[in-house]
């Protein structure tokens, strides 16, 4: 591909756009260090397995966080068959990663990008942020999760990388992926990338895991919107891409 990411910027982004709990895990690991000095030889113990324990996740997060998002093939795209000639929507949350990627690996593909992010409803600050580091482009469609304002059958796949989950509230996310079936055509699929909330990705995540929903949650999901899964397909051990078809194709 022509099209390369700076070094650092998948683990980069992941810093900036959570800053908040970095510096105050920095912060907490700063005080426990100064308490480990300074303090009575009883609690040294204790406060240095706080210590270590600060600098074991904070190290394990940086550095799957690298594997995963500036290591490994997942911009490469491998997870996606060839869309020439393919009339695609890709929706994101208010940050568009793979629309630029999709038009170097795919030239002759029809792509329409859209943007379902409603600061009322969806109010992670990590979107905010990366809304104003990487302001929506000019040629964004905004769309809503419950009304797609695309006609019946109009796309032959829709892409959802790191975006659906940030639908946080379970009816609205079965009415959008609803709706999304209503809008992919009768032999059309989807690609929907995720984290999972399993023990893999507590591992670089901890408890930042609860931000991600389980399989069986997105399994529920898709099958109340009459949505079948064909494939899944894993680009590392913590990224899982769904492929969906409509129920009975």
């Amino acid at each position: 591909m022509d099209l390369d990411r700076k070094p650092f910027q998948g683990v980069l982004n992941i810093i900036r756009f959570n800053s908040w709990k970095y510096i105050f895990s920095l912060t907490l690991l700063l005080v426990a260090c100064c308490l480990y000095f300074y303090s009575n030889p009883l609690c040294h113990s204790l406060l240095l397995v706080l210590i270590l324990v600060i600098v074991f996740f904070l190290s394990i997060s940086i550095l799957i966080s690298y594997c995963i998002y500036d290591y490994s093939t997942l911009y490469h795209l491998t997870w996606l068959p060839n869309l020439e000639k393919h009339t695609v929507l890709n929706v994101n949350a208010g940050f568009d990663e793979v629309s630029d990627f999709l038009k170097v690996k795919f030239p002759e593909i029809s792509l329409v990008k859209s943007d379902f992010f409603d600061s009322k409803r969806h109010t992670e600050p990590s979107i905010k942020r990366a809304r104003k580091i990487y302001p929506p482009q000019a040629d964004l469609v905004s769309i809503k999760t419950e009304k797609i304002d695309f006609e019946s059958n109009k796309f032959d796949s829709i892409i959802l990388f790191f975006a659906a989950h940030e639908v946080r509230n379970e009816q609205e996310r079965i009415a959008f992926f609803k709706e999304l079936n209503r809008v992919l055509k009768n032999d059309g699929k989807i690609y929907v990338t995720e984290h999972l909330r399993d023990w893999v990705n507590f591992i670089p995540y901890s408890f930042d895991i609860f931000h991600f929903y389980s399989k069986n949650n997105w399994y529920k999901t898709f099958k109340l919107s009459d949505l079948k899964i064909e494939k899944e397909i894993k680009t590392t051990p913590f990224v899982t891409t769904f492929i969906l078809t409509k129920n009975g194709n």
